[in-house]
């Protein structure tokens, strides 16, 4: 508040203390008491802000849709190029979301699988997977501008299950290489029903790798 007041100060740009108000949110806020110009800043439970009722007791039906619209996106951004391979680092990307969840006010004494289940959320590292296997979709049914040939090698040697599958590389020299994307996909990929790798389009493959998901997590 104090940045706030010198900012105000140096621009001649002064706050209307009168319309300025605290709104405090989380289970354990302290709902600490605030001021600008030496004046106790009031306190509020909900605002409209650009037309949308802000309120402070955020339940499942907002806290969802913000976390969706503006922070998953973010970590899910570029997964294909980057996606982490290290378990510290994939457990700190999920820290995220564990944080999140354990924000709607039903479920914060809830593990946290149960937590992202009753959301129908996935853990962020099977959203990766997730997206690994549309990507792989996309270029072996050419709905990428760029040969498949660029990143795979069909097996041609193998066709059981699945007359899609790629060749794994005989090896590589690092762990760094081990986890590409061209090289970290095969496994999974190899592994899927020719119902699955043969779906005429992105939307069904989509219904049917989420479907083919589903089922294993029942079975197993």
């Amino acid at each position: 508040m104090k940045r706030l007041d010198n900012w105000s100060k140096k621009w001649l740009l002064s706050f209307n203390v009168d319309k300025c108000k605290t709104m405090h949110e989380g289970h354990n806020n302290q709902q600490a008491n605030y001021q600008l110009k030496e004046t106790a800043l009031e306190k509020s439970t909900q605002e409209k802000d650009l037309g949308i009722m802000v309120s402070n007791n955020l339940n499942r039906e907002i806290l969802v849709p913000l976390y969706l619209s503006l922070v998953r996106p973010i970590l899910d951004y570029g997964a294909q190029s980057w996606s982490p391979y290290l378990k510290q680092d994939i457990q700190s990307l999920e820290r995220v979301q564990r944080r999140a969840t354990k924000l709607v006010p039903e479920l914060p004494q809830l593990p946290y699988e149960k937590r992202y289940r009753r959301l129908e959320l996935q853990t962020l590292q099977d959203r990766r997977i997730r997206g690994d296997m549309i990507e792989t979709y996309k270029l072996l049914h050419g709905f990428e501008d760029i040969p498949y040939t660029r990143f795979f090698q069909r097996n041609m040697n193998d066709l059981r299950g699945n007359y899609l599958k790629l060749q794994k590389p005989d090896h590589w020299r690092t762990t760094l290489k081990g986890n590409w994307f061209s090289t970290r996909v095969i496994n999974y990929w190899n592994a899927f029903p020719e119902s699955v790798v043969t779906a005429p389009t992105i939307a069904t493959f989509k219904a049917r790798y989420d479907g083919h998901i589903k089922s294993l997590r029942h079975t197993g």
